[in-house]
């Protein structure tokens, strides 16, 4: 376990290796699961606010799901709010292309230029899991291992790339340059694990 800025970092975050591989698992992280990506306070209102220029890029169940329950959904179990799901299944925001990958309407309107949000940061972050620790208020980082990411860890061993490092871009975003760069340099002393 690492200390970052006071974030916790668990050894899996800079031993393990991953990088997504679309082509194998069709996006399934964004229609598996027991409930939506969880959000932050701050991603509330910014959903709300973005949802016109998203909602082309929807599809018509996630539009009709966001319609009665809002751009976001308080779930019980999750504990906290997340994005609404179509049946108890996939993510009100996703589509699929051509080829039946899934695709984030939120980041499809970003990647056209119409948003400067890109999508949740718990979806950018992924398989980083943050737990958030109310009563000592701190964060934890951990690697979220999850079968049917197994492609994603094959291809990552192939190519050699740590979670920390095919995260890079999201970690920035969620925690800054200085705490990644800490990160980096902290990384530098703990052993890769044998794989």
């Amino acid at each position: 376990m690492l200390i970052v800025q006071n974030i916790l970092i668990s050894d899996d975050v800079i031993q393990e290796q991953f990088a997504c591989n679309l082509s194998a698992c069709k996006g399934a992280c964004c229609w598996e699961g027991d409930y939506g990506a969880p959000l932050a306070e701050e991603e509330l209102a910014i959903l709300e606010q973005i949802y016109p220029q998203v909602e082309p890029f929807l599809s018509e169940e996630g539009k009709a799901v966001i319609k009665n329950t809002g751009t976001a959904f308080y779930d019980e179990d999750a504990e906290g709010y997340t994005t609404p799901l179509i049946d108890q299944g996939p993510c009100a925001y996703i589509n699929y292309d051509e080829l039946g990958i899934a695709q984030c309407g939120i980041e499809k309107a970003y990647n056209a230029g119409l948003i400067d949000f890109r999508k949740p940061v718990s979806c950018h972050l992924y398989p980083i899991r943050v737990n958030r620790n109310r009563e000592g208020d701190f964060e934890a980082l951990n690697y979220d291992r999850w079968d049917i990411c197994s492609a994603a860890c094959t291809r990552g061993k192939q190519e050699k790339i740590p979670v920390y490092k095919f995260l890079k871009e999201a970690l920035i975003r969620a925690y800054g340059q200085d705490f990644y760069d800490e990160l980096e340099a902290a990384a530098a002393y703990i052993k890769p694990r044998e794989q």
